[in-house]
């Protein structure tokens, strides 16, 4: 018998036994920074690069569960649900690591059917606010550190997460683990697939640490001249260390708080801004000590209006604790890890502000914009930040963070500030995309609420 006669079986038997062919996926970021697109056969790879490759326009206004809602947006089936182009930044075209051998993946932003960029892309949101600051010659130099926990695989079974074996005793998490190299080693086997996977896509990751909760970790991306490009990176960041984990039988999670006694996991920004000489502004001996108080003025002038999107889940306020390394109060200091935003450096070309408000589970672009928004306002109404704060004072009656998810949505959707960084439209989608999200949390019943108050009330 020939080849082309064999028979179906066997031609599945011998599709089964070769190896799977290469691919590239093309991906969106999505409003809850979830990756969402198309694998598309390297031998349709053109029609990528063509910009021809075309997703629902509502895939960049999916909730947390995944729902268009269109009765709050009228951007899908009452409108056709319209299709748009997904146009792909070459700049991001890496390696797919953890597929088959010459797969790639690319990042790209959506644009309308005109070729604009639409105004629900979290990547065209942060790029016309990166061309404001062009526009003053300034340029923001851009770093994030990431902390994640990776759990015990069978998360889906139990309904709860567990430390990884490797850092339980007697099946109990053993101890705090801040940077403890025994857990890095416990860890070493995924950590070193990480570790391969940010090489061959070529992220500039930096240092890799243990943090206090038990199989919590931290990796820092390098700063870029480039905040698209930083945003960008810790996008990839996020899926690698999701994919290490699948490798090994684990599961990461940037949730911010998924152990109620450990700590929960933040994304700190560091910025600083460099002129068209490449000169750091900041820098208190060669730049312009005044710029530096103005933006954090304006950061901390912003931080309630922008905190739903440091804290853009429910879940996002379990970690805005008092006596925690997450802050709760609008402060600002020279090397103080208890302030929202904390300036490492103001000399030398090392000078910048860290902002500490933001959890994992943040959106790296939609951050990134609020931050350099908050920073260009204080710019450019030259806002003063009031005394920073030291170990021997603080502000008597600072201003405070809220605890309350639907309180930061009702603020976000009321804030001037928002409508002008991230345009009024997406502020009115995404503000009400998540007071459906925070009352649909308010009417669950938990079993705090059963354990609590059934038995007494």
């Amino acid at each position: 018998m020939t080849e082309s006669q064999a028979s179906p079986a066997q031609n599945a038997s011998a599709s089964s036994n070769s190896a799977p062919p290469p691919r590239i996926e093309l991906l969106l970021v999505g409003m809850n920074g979830d990756l969402r697109g198309k694998q598309i056969p390297l031998e349709a790879e053109k029609k990528i690069w063509k910009g021809e490759v075309r997703l629902p326009s509502s895939t960049q206004s999916l909730d947390i569960w995944g729902d268009d809602n269109d009765d709050l947006t009228n951007l899908s089936q009452s409108v056709g649900d319209p299709d748009g182009l997904c146009v792909p930044d070459k700049k991001t075209h890496v390696a797919l690591p953890w597929a088959p051998a010459g797969s790639s993946q690319v990042l790209a932003t959506m644009h309308d059917m005109n070729g604009q960029p639409m105004f629900l892309d979290p990547r065209a949101i942060l790029a016309k606010l990166l061309a404001r600051f062009d526009k003053l010659g300034l340029t923001p130099v851009v770093a994030t550190e990431l902390e994640f926990y990776v759990v015990e695989g069978n998360w889906n079974e139990t309904g709860r997460p567990v430390p990884p074996k490797a850092l339980r005793y007697m099946d109990q998490p053993n101890g705090y683990q801040l940077y403890d190299m025994r857990a890095t080693d416990a860890m070493d086997a995924y950590l070193q697939t990480v570790k391969t996977y940010i090489r061959a896509m070529g992220l500039p990751a930096d240092a890799t640490t243990a943090e206090f909760g038990p199989g919590q970790f931290e990796i820092n991306l390098n700063h870029r001249p480039d905040a698209l490009a930083a945003a960008d990176d810790c996008i990839y960041l996020k899926r690698v260390v999701e994919e290490a984990a699948r490798v090994h039988g684990l599961k990461s999670t940037c949730m911010a708080k998924p152990y109620a006694d450990h700590a929960g996991s933040g994304l700190h920004v560091h910025a600083s801004l460099i002129d068209r000489n490449g000169d750091n502004v900041l820098d208190a001996k060669g730049g312009d000590p005044v710029k530096l108080k103005h933006l954090c003025g304006g950061m901390l002038k912003t931080m309630r209006e922008t905190q739903l999107i440091y804290a853009p889940f429910a879940n996002s306020y379990r970690r805005f604790q008092p006596n925690s390394f997450a802050p709760v109060d609008l402060t600002w200091g020279f090397a103080h890890r208890g302030t929202a935003i904390r300036i490492p450096d103001s000399n030398g070309p090392a000078a910048r502000v860290e902002h500490r408000v933001a959890g994992a589970d943040a959106h790296p672009h939609l951050l990134l914009t609020a931050i350099l928004g908050g920073m260009l306002y204080g710019l450019e109404n030259e806002v003063d930040p009031g005394e920073p704060v030291t170990p021997e004072s603080a502000p008597e009656n600072p201003g405070r963070l809220t605890h309350d998810f639907l309180t930061a949505v009702e603020e976000f959707a009321a804030s001037p500030f928002i409508a002008d960084i991230f345009g009024a439209h997406y502020q009115k989608i995404y503000a009400d995309t998540k007071r459906k999200e925070a009352i649909t949390y308010l009417r669950t019943v938990t079993d705090f609420d059963y354990q609590t108050y059934l038995a007494r009330i």
